[in-house]
């Protein structure tokens, strides 16, 4: 266990302090998950000349809490996972006694911790212009919405580093991930709340991972009712398939990696 937790020590600060050279590419990077502000003018505007399930008041925290849930949980593994296949960094990795996933887990924790400061500040900043928007969650949403974001953050992981594993058979497993951003930005929540779709698409889309990566736990935070025991079942269930394709996509495509004279 001590060795454990020291190669976990020495895996978060260098990957941290590798992420801090980049802290102005996180600020851009943080800004270009501004999409759900652009929605939000959209639909608080929408708001003042028809009937929707939301108020502008609700809107605007709703966009507000998808923000923070896009800042927590972005993914990338699928992008350094092509480099490493191409330019033969995988080959390095795979001689080291730990698994290479445990390298992109490293810097994708690490960046969180560097993108914090921004994400409060942006956070704050839009409080100073909205104030008539500001809420504080009950203890419980908020505790829950820590659990939920989590394993939101999971769960996009394994989706993509699953997909990221076509590699082992492909060239370009980055256009898969472009593919997969259509029903990603659509049903998850970014665009819209789901509150405002039809209730047979509702009744679909709630079966698929796309509403808990983004909908489900800004929901909760914002105090939105819904389905937290389905919820959590279908993160659970998801998680738990992803996790498999993706250990048995693993042990496949290495075969065909060796194969290949790596």
């Amino acid at each position: 266990m001590k060795k454990i937790i020291k190669t976990a020590k020495v895996f978060l600060s260098t990957y941290y302090a590798y992420m801090l050279e980049y802290r102005a590419e996180l600020f851009l990077w943080l800004l270009s998950s501004s999409l759900p502000f652009i929605m939000m003018g959209i639909w608080i505007e929408a708001a003042t000349q028809g009937e929707f399930p939301l108020d502008q008041l609700q809107f605007s925290r709703y966009f507000l809490a998808v923000f923070i849930v896009r800042s927590v949980t972005p993914i990338w593994v699928i992008f350094d996972f092509e480099t490493a296949v191409v330019e033969g960094q995988l080959s390095l990795k795979l001689l080291q006694p730990i698994d290479p996933v445990w390298h992109h887990i490293a810097g994708h924790i690490s960046e969180r911790f560097a993108r914090g400061i921004f994400l409060l500040g942006l956070v704050l900043l839009f409080f100073v212009l909205y104030p008539q928007a500001f809420w504080v969650p009950n203890l419980g949403n908020f505790l829950l919405f820590l659990i939920l974001v989590l394993m939101a953050f999971v769960l996009r992981f394994l989706i993509q580093y699953t997909l990221a594993m076509c590699m082992f058979w492909t060239e370009r497993a980055t256009a898969i991930e472009e593919l997969f951003q259509l029903p990603y930005i659509f049903l998850s929540g970014i665009t819209a709340p789901l509150e405002v779709f039809p209730e047979l698409v509702l009744k679909i889309v709630f079966w698929t991972p796309f509403p808990y990566l983004v909908h489900f736990p800004a929901s909760v935070l914002v105090g939105f009712p819904v389905d937290i025991t389905r919820g959590l079942l279908v993160l659970l269930v998801w998680s738990a398939i992803f996790f498999g394709l993706n250990r048995w996509l693993w042990r496949l495509g290495l075969k065909q990696y060796s194969g290949m004279g790596a």
